[in-house]
Order: structure tokens, then C-alpha cells, then sequence
């Protein structure tokens, strides 16, 4: 397994952002994505648990660095995001992402929240398309390994 670059001003993994919510990819050999993290106060919906916005961004994240690292710049154009329970704040969740097919310029994913005790929180599905045009700065930076 090894960690993945940070990107910037990315929402959910740049280190350049002050709002972002921190977290470090990692992926596997069979090119998953995978991290362990904790949705914070900064990302409260109810009293006590993560927003399901930011549970949203954490899964288009993951389901979309598994699309880069299989060398495809490509941006989301469909995210389904089932809600199973709760996330609770400061409380240690684990994701991961991947690709499960692609079809011309589609590439299909899916992903995962699950709490520390194993009880699969979030579900998602997306479909991102080729879009490398929009990404010219970042993949150069990605190619490179740095931020």
C-alpha cells in the first residue's frame, strides 16, 4: 500500500486549503482506495455526527482518486450516496473507493464508510468522465508525485 499526493486546495485532501477535511489516500494493490479518518466538529450536520454533505465529498473523493490512479483524469458527472447510519464525530471511520467498469469514456465506482466496528455507514456509486482539459495543471502535478 502507498500514500497518494495531496492536491492543493482540494476540499478533502489539500493540505493548502484551511478548510479541508485532511485526509490522506492510500491505495492497495488492486487499486483501491483506502483510508482511515474522522469527520470532525468543522464537519458537523446533526448535534454530534458528520454532515451528510461531507460524508458526499469523502466518498466522490475516494471513488475519484481510484479513476486517477488508473491514469484516467476524469471528473464526476453522477454520485449516488446511500446513508445506512449515522457517523458519529471524532470517531475513527474507514473508506475506500474503487472502480468497478467503464464504457467508452465512463468509468464506473463504488465506495464505502464504514464505523470502526464494521457497520457500513455510507454507500455510493458514481460514474466520471474523461476530462482532462479541466485538469492540465493538476495532472502535471501528479505526474511529478508533489502537491
Amino acid at each position: 500500500m502507498r500514500e497518494l499526493p495531496e492536491h492543493g486546495w482540494c476540499f478533502v485532501c489539500g493540505k493548502e486549503n484551511p478548510h479541508s477535511i485532511g485526509v490522506k489516500w492510500f491505495v492497495d494493490d488492486n487499486g483501491t482506495i483506502i483510508t482511515d479518518m474522522r469527520f470532525t466538529l468543522a464537519q458537523q450536520g446533526p448535534p454530534g455526527y458528520a454532515h451528510g454533505g461531507a460524508s458526499a465529498a469523502v466518498m466522490d473523493e475516494a471513488m475519484g482518486m481510484a479513476v486517477w490512479v488508473a491514469g484516467i483524469a476524469a471528473a464526476s458527472v453522477n454520485l449516488n450516496v446511500n446513508y445506512h447510519h449515522p457517523i458519529p464525530l471524532n470517531e475513527e471511520v474507514h473508506v475506500e473507493g474503487r472502480i468497478t467498469g467503464r464504457e467508452g469514456r465512463a468509468v464506473h465506482t463504488e465506495g464505502k464508510i464504514m464505523l470502526a466496528d464494521g457497520t457500513v455507514a455510507v454507500t455510493a456509486s458514481g460514474i466520471y468522465v474523461e476530462a482532462e482539459h479541466i485538469f492540465s495543471e493538476v495532472l502535471e502535478k501528479w505526474k511529478r508525485g508533489g502537491s
